[in-house]
């Protein structure tokens, strides 16, 4: 719960617009809501840059559908990521029916559910140094790639897209560099040897927060090549998020490009 939501309930409970009671109710899910199966941290909001976001993976539609209603009702945004084409397509028919009116998307590249940016209160509008720029080595790396973009327009931060520029034909990325200078941050995607993160590295001046990705063939090892190439990076200022995680490499890169000045 943010500050402003606090103190619009304290203004109501000091106007009578509610009684005590049902302040005290709405004070319990400050720190977080105990669903019995789940705990909603609706508060930290308040302390990061991001509110919860929900890894749908693994969970039923029933799961989805309550964890999604209650944090709507706790004034979003929201998003979840990892959700196949059919689950979101449930879920969204369903909760259309229990709650008209509220639009939710899903975006099937990224494979998340969202709330539409442009409810009151659903999108953050942080104060940033710049734009983000999100690049991946090939094709096979967009998925990747849009769960980042995803996670980065709800945080409210402007970004752009290069696709498919990797190393097997630099000259496609070299043709980008003033582009690629322009940026305050470069999340960079990319499977098979990963060699692509120590490239924009040695070109730029700015942080890369690579991604490695599962793409590629036998000894990629389901990402595990890529992600080793990352770590041992020779070009400055490269830092590496886990095996196919755009949200995490955009929750960092969010964070960078945050201008924390009063």
């Amino acid at each position: 719960m943010e500050e402003k939501r606090l103190r619009r309930l304290l203004i109501e409970l000091q106007k009578g617009m509610i009684d005590v009671d049902a302040c005290v109710k709405q004070l319990k899910t400050l720190p977080y809501e105990d669903m019995g199966w789940a705990c909603l941290d609706h508060h930290r909001r308040s302390r990061d840059i991001l509110p919860e976001v929900v890894y749908g993976q693994g969970k039923t539609r029933d799961q989805l559908l309550e964890i999604i209603r209650r944090m709507v009702a706790a004034g979003g945004p929201l998003l979840v990521t990892r959700v196949g084409s059919r689950m979101a397509e449930s879920v969204i028919r369903r909760f259309a029916s229990l709650q008209p009116g509220v639009n939710l998307r899903y975006a099937p590249e990224a494979r998340a559910i969202y709330l539409e940016p442009g409810h009151e209160g659903r999108c953050l509008k942080p104060r940033t140094r710049g734009h983000i720029l999100v690049v991946t080595a090939g094709t096979a790396d967009i998925p990747v790639a849009e769960e980042a973009c995803i996670t980065l327009m709800l945080a409210g931060h402007e970004f752009q897209r290069i696709y498919d520029v990797g190393v097997a034909g630099v000259h496609r990325l070299l043709s980008r560099v003033e582009q690629l200078s322009q940026a305050s941050v470069i999340i960079v995607v990319a499977g098979m040897d990963g060699a692509l993160p120590s490239v924009i590295g040695g070109l730029v001046s700015v942080p890369v927060v690579a991604v490695p990705v599962s793409t590629g063939y036998g000894a990629n090892f389901a990402g595990l090549a890529p992600l080793l190439t990352m770590l041992n990076s020779c070009a400055t200022g490269v830092s590496v998020v886990n095996i196919d995680n755009g949200f995490g490499a955009a929750a960092v890169a969010a964070m960078i490009n945050m201008d924390r000045r009063c």
